[in-house]
């Protein structure tokens, strides 16, 4: 941290200054903030969900492929019954 007296004091006014430029609109953001960032984070949690359950289906489906061509004959003629 810097000890010099000169660039605490313009580190502060800045830091105050924005503050006092941020407040007036906190009471009009602070009521939606919290709810709109449960939203965000719902839209998280479904779109993760949506891809598991996509990647298991098309896991699923690419194993029943493989087993389909497990069960065909790959010679020529008949199988031997």
């Amino acid at each position: 941290m810097d000890s010099n007296p000169a660039n605490m004091m313009k580190t502060a006014v800045g830091v105050a200054g924005g503050a006092a430029l941020i407040a007036p609109a906190a009471p009009v953001v602070a009521p939606v903030a919290l709810p709109v960032l449960h939203g965000l984070a719902g839209i998280a949690v479904v779109g993760l969900g949506i891809f598991a359950v996509g990647s298991l289906v098309v896991k699923a489906a690419g194993a029943l492929g493989d087993i389909n061509n497990l069960v065909k004959p790959k010679g020529r003629g008949t199988p031997n019954l």
